[in-house]
């Protein structure tokens, strides 16, 4: 069979595979946000009732020096690499992010996918800070802080912030991708971006474990919700569909 005569295959192919994950999609990430909520609820209730306390000292404690608790484990150069890897999780990293984001949607005219990624990673923002409001619990002072805190402990919004808007943002560059390795890559850049941030909450000794653990699962439950809605929103061509046509 020639290459001509396979074409019409190949894109029947592409356009069978598209149809399967947009059925799978809304599935999936229906499903992720029952996990991931649930799992933040189970350490809500852990975190309330005082069954996280022994195991979110014994890592902190892990974490330090045991003759001189201000001194975290690990070379010299590590405090000052984790505060700089901090920083990709605060609130002027997230919008500096989303805003270069926003802004190429913006000027290769998605105006609507440019609105949803603000409302979806602002959104966040505000259920972060709901949340820290009601559980209102204390900053670790187990050990000395690496860095300045001003609000509440549970749960780390640093966290559940870069959960949101990385994994958010690497779904949405994953959709406009075609090759499987740069898909994966973008995807695995996100996760480990995230991963990174909250463990050096941890590091600097700002956080209890706990808070980080349920920052992650309630981000990702977020970034979850946000992608089932996108993907309602695009069936609907009420907001742009970033997947580039079959080849």
């Amino acid at each position: 069979m020639s290459l001509v005569d396979r074409l019409p295959i190949r894109h029947a192919t592409a356009l069978w595979l598209r149809l399967r994950l947009n059925e799978i999609g809304p599935l999936a990430s229906l499903l992720a946000v029952s996990l991931f909520g649930f799992g933040f609820v189970k350490l809500a209730g852990g975190v309330k009732d005082g069954d996280t306390t022994a195991l979110d000292e014994r890592i902190l404690l892990a974490l330090r020096h045991p003759d001189d608790l201000a001194r975290p484990i690990g070379p010299s150069w590590l405090p000052e690499t984790m505060r700089d890897i901090t920083a990709f999780g605060s609130v002027f990293g997230i919008v500096y992010v989303t805003a270069g984001v926003v802004l190429y949607l913006a000027v290769t005219a998605r105006w609507r996918a440019a609105l949803f990624v603000v409302a979806a990673i602002g959104g966040g923002e505000i259920l972060s800070t709901v949340l820290k409001l009601f559980f209102r619990r204390p900053r670790p002072d187990l050990v000395p802080h690496g860095m300045e805190t001003f609000t509440a402990s549970f749960p780390s919004g640093h966290a559940m912030l870069s959960a949101i808007a990385y994994l958010t943002l690497a779904i949405l560059l994953a959709r406009v991708e075609r090759g499987r390795r740069v898909k994966a890559f973008v995807m695995t850049l996100g996760v480990v971006t995230t991963l990174l941030v909250g463990v050096s909450r941890l590091y600097l000794g700002v956080h209890w474990p706990s808070d980080v653990l349920a920052g992650w699962c309630i981000g990702a439950a977020w970034a979850s919700l946000c992608w089932f809605v996108a993907l309602q929103l695009q069936r609907r061509d009420v907001v742009e569909a970033p997947d580039p046509p079959p080849r």
